[in-house]
């Protein structure tokens, strides 16, 4: 295995399975062929075509069509096309957060093949050994990926909520870190990529973040999604990562970009520039 193998696991798709979904000519979606069946019963709001789902006679305001893909979306849960409702808000954009047009739950998204955004903290450490990460161990309970490793902070990023404000949360609630240490977080950019997964398609931003911890920083999970975290040399990591399925697919994108920005994946890597260009992959 190698980093470009991990990059290209979280980009890939067929563009010839999908349908783009459309509201006003723009496109919002992308829907699996296989699942256009589950869209025709509502032949007033979705028309079907060869070459596109069109959304039509939408309602012109946010509310009104926040309520009909949530009326939508109930449906398809009741029927068991899916599991279940997150309970939380994501924006449905053509591109952008602040292009909101209406909310989707965030469970619902990959059905839709729509945008989803989120915020991963790489966490590190300078030692007299070198630098070291901290990393965690997801919960085996969790839905998605139980007991893999991840990110030492990772979450979603809803709706109605700041860049700072959500991080500082999942800060707190992942890692029981205090605001005035969140706070400390350089932004460093976004990893882009798209995957066509068993829930839809996953066209997804993450907003990339490092933090060096003091030395004597513990994490403490506070709310149940971490099982145990590990503080491991960097070069160690990056092993885990190009060796192994141990992380969560997604975080190995984080990490593969820490690594580059911090030398340890160099401009003499063999795919170096593929996994460049894999890490910021052009979105539907």
């Amino acid at each position: 295995m190698s980093f470009l193998d991990k990059v290209r696991a979280c980009n890939a798709w067929d563009p010839s399975d999908f349908l783009p979904l459309t509201l006003d000519g723009t496109r919002i979606g992308s829907l699996r062929i296989g699942a256009l069946d589950h869209l025709r019963r509502w032949r007033d709001r979705f028309e079907v075509t060869s070459d596109a789902v069109r959304w039509i006679q939408a309602p012109p305001d946010f509310d009104g069509r926040t309520a009909v893909l949530a009326e939508v979306v109930v449906r398809l849960v009741e029927e068991g096309v899916l599991v279940s409702l997150h309970g939380e808000q994501y924006p449905v954009t053509p591109g952008n957060r602040n292009q909101v047009l209406c909310l989707i739950d965030r469970a619902a998204a990959p059905f839709f093949g729509m945008r989803a955004f989120g915020q991963h903290l790489n966490g590190f450490v300078r030692t007299s050994r070198g630098m070291e990460m901290w990393i965690g161990r997801r919960s085996a309970n969790r839905r998605l990926y139980p007991g893999h490793l991840d990110n030492l902070v990772a979450g979603g990023l809803p709706y109605g909520l700041s860049l700072f404000d959500n991080l500082s949360k999942e800060c707190a609630e992942e890692a029981g870190m205090s605001a005035e240490l969140a706070g400390r977080a350089v932004a460093v950019g976004a990893v882009t990529y798209c995957r066509d997964s068993d829930r839809g398609l996953k066209p997804d931003v993450m907003y990339c973040y490092d933090l060096e911890v003091p030395e004597d920083f513990v994490p403490r999970c506070t709310d149940g999604e971490m099982d145990a975290f590990y503080r491991l040399p960097v070069e160690q990591v990056g092993e885990l990562v190009r060796d192994t399925q141990e992380f969560k697919l997604n975080c190995n994108l984080v990490i593969i970009d820490f690594l580059i920005r911090h030398g340890f994946i160099d401009q003499n890597e063999s795919d170096y520039l593929g996994i460049l260009q894999g890490l910021r992959s052009p979105l539907p």
